[in-house]
């Protein structure tokens, strides 16, 4: 079996999260929105359809539990759950806490504004928060 490999923006955008079963968990280098990205460990995949029935089943539950953390960690009022796939065309899923006051409220984060990078500090807070989360 061929090693996973990330895609390149995928790797230059987001920060490593930890490894679930199925997926790689980033972080989204945007301060701005806490924002994570599942990405299945599987290579040549574009769409949730490319997964066997049961990797799909276990994307749905992964999505699941990396939402009820974000929201547990972020007491944010909405989370968005989106896979698009226009720009960047490997597998990959996107977890994203809303707030009413964030710079994108209602509308969609995408291509909204320019990404400010998580400040250190704050980036391993929020890591090692939903990090309790999710292997405890």
């Amino acid at each position: 079996m061929a090693a996973f490999r990330l895609d390149q923006s995928l790797a230059e955008d987001s920060i490593f999260v930890v490894d679930l079963p199925l997926c790689q968990v980033r972080l989204e280098n945007d301060f701005r929105f806490p924002w994570l990205i599942l990405i299945p460990r599987m290579n040549e995949l574009v769409e949730v359809t490319d997964l066997p029935v049961e990797r799909q089943h276990q994307l749905i539950d992964e999505s699941r539990q990396v939402s009820e953390a974000l929201k547990a960690v972020t007491d944010c009022k909405k989370i968005n759950v989106a896979n698009l796939g226009n720009v960047v065309s490997q597998l990959h899923w996107h977890v994203v806490a809303r707030f009413e006051s964030d710079a994108a409220w209602p509308g969609p984060v995408w291509g909204s504004g320019e990404a400010r990078p998580w400040p250190q500090g704050e980036r391993d807070r929020l890591i090692s928060e939903l990090l309790n989360q999710l292997v405890n």
